[in-house]
């Protein structure tokens, strides 16, 4: 409940709403899976660093829970360091996954002051060739689990956090998720795919991104689909959104109606997608060769100041984006 307060602080949010989103994280101990995830992706990458370079310190952050992003800023101020890189386990443009994260970092370093070093962030790589790479094995795993009767005739879905069209209006999220949908679906390859949205938050009155990935899996059952493979591109890690959003109500709905359900694993730990974050590093810090796929080209080092501008109804955002647990 304390992480849930702290994301809804300040918002007239019921108490009630508050209770039954944390009965989602009941289900699994009471705690959300992404801190240890992060931890692990933290390790992982330090080994890389130490075995390949360049020998840099892994510090981690997150914006609703310990370690806080002003505590660990504090942190790299006693440590010496004047200058970092942030890597911000979103692949996507949007405010939510880039903007709110950059506004928050410089929240935090005016808040630990002049010591706090400058940090710049690591470009998104919704079309970097390993990530593809990494996503189409993911994939084509979860093809290979469906009934071998049913693979031919599956669906795929692709999935990713809906977001207010709003917001949506303002950034490239849904080109760049159309396109990761097209460049991995080219290397399958499949043609039966769709992207589709999940995990909306806010009041009715919102028009957000659709389809709903439910409303998606029953306009599919009644065209006589029999088999769909999910795919939650727009995720980096097994956390609440995609193992209570898919793997709970998208899997009952599709046991409901008689459909085969394979949820293919997210991009995760990874060795390759490891190995792709030195990469967006080597690219900072030493002018490394910027890699990418498909027609949008590599995305910018150093967003503009009018990028991915977002303000939200009432001038604060509405409703309960509980789930969103990107640090």
């Amino acid at each position: 409940m304390p992480f849930l307060e702290h994301v809804v602080r300040g918002r007239p949010v019921p108490r009630e709403r508050l209770l039954e989103v944390a009965e989602h994280y009941h289900h699994f101990g009471g705690r959300s899976p992404l801190n240890e995830h992060n931890r692990q992706l933290r390790q992982a990458l330090e080994e890389l660093l130490r075995a390949e370079g360049p020998a840099l310190p892994v510090y981690w952050g997150n914006r609703h829970w310990h370690p806080f992003l002003g505590e660990t800023i504090a942190k790299m101020a006693e440590d010496g360091v004047q200058r970092a890189i942030a890597f911000v386990t979103s692949a996507y443009s949007s405010y939510s996954g880039c903007r709110q994260y950059r506004e928050e970092i410089e929240a935090a370093r005016l808040e630990v002051g002049a010591d706090a070093p400058v940090i710049d962030k690591l470009r998104v790589f919704y079309n970097h060739p390993t990530f593809i790479e990494v996503m189409a094995e993911r994939t084509q795993q979860a093809l290979d689990r469906v009934p071998s009767e049913l693979r031919a005739s599956t669906r795929i879905a692709f999935t990713a956090h809906s977001i207010p069209v709003a917001m949506a209006d303002n950034c490239q999220y849904v080109a760049q998720l159309e396109e990761a949908c097209r460049l991995v679906a080219e290397r399958i390859p499949w043609e039966r795919w769709q992207l589709v949205y999940q995990s909306r938050s806010g009041p009715p009155s919102q028009p957000w991104l659709e389809p709903d990935i439910l409303e998606h899996i029953e306009a599919l059952h009644r065209i006589g689909t029999q088999s769909v493979v999910v795919v939650p591109i727009g995720f980096l890690a097994e956390h609440m959104e995609v193992i209570w959003d898919l793997d709970n109500e998208a899997q009952q709905l599709c046991d409901k109606l008689g459909m085969s359900f394979v949820r293919a694993q997210t991009a995760g730990l990874h060795p390759a997608f490891i190995g792709m974050i030195r990469e967006l590093i080597l690219e900072r810090v030493e002018g490394s060769m910027r890699r990418s796929l498909g027609v949008l080209g590599s995305s910018h080092d150093v967003c503009p100041e009018t990028c991915c501008l977002y303000t939200p109804q009432g001038g604060r955002p509405e409703g309960l984006a509980v789930r969103r647990e990107k640090p």
